[in-house]
């Protein structure tokens, strides 16, 4: 099969601060630990459209995250014994990134750490629906839209919080609530699954719109404030004034403030960030001694350094293991229906509608569900 592969593709790329598509781009070469698939469908993702707008994407970079496709040819160090030509996969990669900005999820090519890519049925194909409900990953569709959300879901819970990879422990693995700030969005729709799952926490508390309310509560929300209210974080305190353990998944300025102002009163409290924030973003008369923020960073699961615009994220190999850990942890239990993707719209006319996609992720049009597009 890999004979067949062409020299060069059709890829979207950042051209003058915007998304294009582009013919003639060389299909990227392997570096140690990857696979070349011939992408089939591929999701989109807030930090796509934040690799253009805050000039983190070199110039000409390929852009795109989320992949799923086949196997068309293995480099080196890949496990013969795991990953064959002709598989199916579905995983992330750093698009746009400086280290290896000639590979992206949105392309005809792309390249994909194998490491941390999830595994799928060969008999799974496109299902060719304009719209998926929120279901077990039955097509490729469906699998596309999970790699950075599941990934980051499993990161924040088991390497950021300390969570053991335990399915459906008889006893909550911490004696206090949680707080899941978002919870309708991609990243939040899995971590509140996977909190469940795993009965990490004594009360699963989310915050996200009332119409999203049924959908959360059966992922294992127990109880649901609407953002909407102005007094929601007043509402939070009033009944629950000792969260030890937060997550913003919307992740700016406006709510980590909110986040932060709804931590525990007298525990140690941890806020998990999504994005480059810190206690320097924490407005002064917000500030406690009592509470850290720690960020998830899912681009070091390469176990290298990552220049990230301003920011250089230090190598962090025991961030890759505990990804690699995570993924052969739950990778099963997507097979068997455990974890469920979350709804999806598909646009059907590949690479030239990812520009759309990307202005409608940015203009929040993908709110409590994933945008996908199909390649073939």
């Amino acid at each position: 099969m890999s004979a067949s592969i062409p020299k060069t593709m059709k890829a979207v790329v950042i051209e003058d601060g915007k998304a294009v598509v582009r013919e003639g781009v060389p299909i990227p070469e392997l570096e140690d630990g990857f696979v070349l698939i011939k992408t089939v469908a591929v999701a989109g993702n807030p930090t796509d459209w934040a690799h253009i707008d805050y000039k983190i994407g070199p110039q000409g970079s390929i852009l795109g995250c989320d992949a799923a496709g086949q196997i068309v040819k293995l480099g080196p160090g890949v496990d013969c014994k795991r990953f064959a030509i002709g598989d199916y996969i579905y995983g992330c990669i750093h698009g746009a990134s400086v280290r290896f900005p000639s590979n992206g999820a949105f392309a005809e090519y792309s390249a994909v750490p194998a490491e941390i890519a999830y595994r799928l049925s060969n008999d799974i194909g496109l299902c060719g629906e304009d719209s998926l409900p929120e279901g077990p990953v039955k097509s490729l569709e469906g699998a596309v839209t999970m790699p950075v959300t599941l990934t980051t879901a499993g990161l924040v819970l088991t390497y950021n919080l300390g969570l053991e990879m335990e399915w459906k422990p008889s006893m909550p693995q911490r004696d206090h609530p949680i707080l899941i700030w978002g919870g309708a969005t991609a990243v939040g729709q899995q971590v509140i699954q996977l909190a469940k799952k795993l009965n990490g926490f004594t009360k699963i508390i989310v915050v996200a719109s009332q119409k999203h309310e049924k959908q959360l509560k059966e992922y294992g929300a127990d109880e649901l404030f609407d953002y909407h209210d102005t007094d929601v974080v007043e509402q939070i305190k009033k009944k629950y004034n000792n969260i030890p353990y937060l997550v913003d998944c919307v992740a700016n300025v406006d709510t980590l403030q909110q986040v932060y102002r709804c931590a525990a009163d007298e525990l140690d409290a941890t806020i998990i960030e999504l994005t480059t924030l810190t206690d320097d973003d924490v407005k002064q008369e917000n500030r406690r001694q009592n509470v850290t923020i720690r960020r998830t960073r899912l681009y070091t699961v390469g176990g290298h350094e990552v220049p990230f615009g301003n920011i250089i994220f230090p190598a962090d190999p025991e961030c890759k293991r505990a990804a690699i850990r995570f993924v052969e942890f739950i990778n099963p239990k997507v097979d068997d229906g455990e974890i469920h993707h979350i709804p999806a719209e598909v646009y059907k006319n590949g690479l030239s509608d990812i520009p759309q996609m990307l202005d409608d992720i940015k203009n929040k049009k993908s709110y409590g569900k994933k945008l996908v597009a199909v390649l073939v």
